[in-house]
């Protein structure tokens, strides 16, 4: 990885192509070269993380299938392919554009706490904090069920049709591609603490290496159970007893019913305008609002006057970022159980006002509340997200995930997946909105997102637990205030802050050496993290301009691709 990275940097800093910020009255010294193009073509595209991923959705797109099917074929395989950051013991979120209509849906398939697990429970065994893994970690996994809600309502195929990729492949194999090689092995001690983890996912005692090829029969059977069933094949019957008894065996609370009982929720996306662009994020119990309240506050200041990677304009991109979390942080929690401020949080005014607070000739390093008691920090690796547009111009922004790498770190006997860990995100502080309840939500990090301006619709997102909601702002601002293509606005150096106080942030070194110095001096605490890491979260996006022609980008910093559909010329 060390070398890959090097190798990366010096192609970047030689190649000529494509030059970021063209729009922006940008200093030649401050620009960033984008390594390769964007996709582009008049029928669909996928873009994911993983190349046999990517292409098993277009497979899907050639049977006939639209981007709602095409979706769940990636994320099926998706699951198997890259097993520490997705899988069906996750949660899935989805906007999804409907390009007959103009309309834009919402699913938020985020499971709930078990039946049983209570603040007063973990008390009694000891815990004053919510653990970062184990079984009283794990809620239902909301994946499944989120696929068929979305079939159900917007797809054409059968889901024996969109699980047979991922079946063939988790029984015949596949090679392991570099950057999830890297990832797996980093989670060897994890994975050997549990007897059944390590047989599945650590053969001959090890994490597969890169080219090796990996096998998982005991997905491929779960998966044929959920294809001949749809979601009674995994929230009922032998999936589901499974779960139960390793719950049981562990200590855990969860019943057959919390798992049979759980349903999905379709939700109206959220918005914001930035510079003319409307901007839609998930509502809570998710982190999107943050990304929006980041924006709001980043439109107060001319950022496309300050130039693209400036200090000026990275300075208050990352005084937004801690603003807006700290409003996150305090009020977002699921919605069924206490009352979200939602537009209060969303009000122009009310950014106005706090944007104010941003001093610019210094870093604040104590945003109230700074931190939320309890809750573990999180970025990089541990989601997938993928993006998809087909022939029609229909979009589906997509986002699955574990939570932690490899999740709870517990698999139920023969089933061949790993258990999430979401409910790491709750807290045990009496009285806070998203203090750990029974069949309750946690505040989620993992948001697909869209933004679009009269024609132009573009479906992205990128990944890493809280590192998501200030690399959306980051993104969009790319294409808003520098004039980037997909493709770019991707590629172009991010900064991430993990932490909830304190003046430290992590700054790609894609950005100038003379910038990270000009933030040093005026508080910032700069960690720079060579180009291309995980740090800084993986990325896809897709793009519709009205006249017929579909664009995608992918992820420059992990193995993926965009791939388009072939026209149907073997079939005239």
């Amino acid at each position: 990885m060390r070398l890959r990275a090097s190798v990366v940097a010096l192609l970047i800093g030689l190649l000529t192509a494509t030059v970021i910020g063209q729009n922006s009255g940008t200093p030649p010294e401050h620009r960033v070269v984008a390594g390769r193009s964007k996709i582009a073509t008049k029928y669909g595209i996928v873009a994911a993380s993983q190349p046999l991923a990517a292409r098993a959705g277009v497979q899907i797109l050639e049977r006939g299938g639209n981007a709602i099917d095409a979706a769940i074929a990636t994320n099926a395989v998706m699951g198997l392919v890259e097993p520490h950051n997705n899988g069906i013991g996750g949660d899935l979120f989805a906007i999804y554009y409907e390009a007959r209509t103009g309309k834009l849906y919402g699913l938020n398939s985020g499971g709930w706490a078990p039946t049983g697990l209570t603040p007063a429970l973990l008390e009694s065994k000891g815990m004053d904090r919510m653990p970062g893994a184990g079984i009283y970690t794990v809620t239902v996994p909301g994946a499944v069920a989120g696929w068929e809600a979305m079939r159900s309502r917007f797809g054409k195929l059968p889901l024996s049709d969109l699980l047979a990729p991922a079946i063939f492949y988790a029984d015949d194999g596949f090679p392991v591609t570099d950057v999830i090689s890297a990832a797996w092995a980093g989670q060897t001690r994890k994975l050997a603490a549990e007897p059944l983890a390590a047989q599945t996912y650590l053969p001959n005692g090890r994490a597969p290496r890169v080219g090796e090829v990996f096998k998982n029969p005991r997905l491929a059977a779960s998966l044929r159970l959920i294809a001949a069933k749809g979601p009674a094949g995994f929230y009922e019957g032998k999936t589901a007893d499974a779960i139960v008894a390793i719950e049981r065996e562990k200590g855990g609370t969860m019943t057959l019913a919390d798992l049979k009982e759980f349903k999905p929720e379709w939700v109206d996306p959220i918005s914001t305008t930035y510079h003319g662009w409307d901007v839609y994020e998930l509502p809570p119990n998710t982190q999107g609002i943050a990304a929006l309240m980041m924006l709001s506050l980043m439109e107060q200041y001319p950022l496309a006057q300050y130039g693209f990677h400036s200090a000026r304009a990275l300075h208050v991109m990352i005084e937004a970022k801690k603003l807006a979390y700290a409003d996150m942080l305090r009020y977002v929690a699921d919605p069924r159980f206490s009352k979200v401020p939602v537009l209060p949080m969303l009000s122009k005014a009310r950014a106005k006002d706090r944007a104010r607070l941003i001093d610019p000739e210094r870093a604040a390093c104590d945003v109230e509340p700074s931190r939320l008691e309890g809750l573990t920090t999180a970025t990089g690796g541990d989601t997938i997200y993928l993006s998809v547009i087909d022939k029609d111009g229909n979009i589906v922004s997509l986002i699955q995930s574990l939570y932690s790498s490899f999740g709870s770190g517990i698999v139920p006997p023969d089933t061949g997946f790993m258990l999430h860990n979401r409910g790491a995100l709750f807290t045990l502080e009496a009285g806070h909105p998203n203090v750990l309840a029974q069949r309750k939500r946690p505040l989620h990090t993992i948001i697909p997102a869209f933004m679009s301006k009269g024609d132009v619709k573009i479906g992205f997102g990128i990944m890493g637990g809280f590192n998501q909601a200030q690399a959306h702002a980051q993104f969009v601002a790319n294409v808003v205030d520098y004039g980037m293509d997909v493709q770019e606005a991707l590629e172009a150096g991010r900064f991430t802050k993990g932490t909830f106080g304190g003046c430290d942030v992590s700054v790609e070194a894609l950005v100038p050496a003379s910038v990270r110095g000009e933030l040093s001096a005026l508080g910032h605490k700069i960690t720079v993290v060579p180009p291309r890491r995980g740090t800084f979260g993986y990325g896809q996006a897709v793009m519709s301009d009205g006249t017929g022609v579909h664009y995608a980008g992918s992820e420059p910093r992990h193995d993926g691709e965009a791939i388009p559909e072939a026209p149907p010329v073997f079939q005239r």
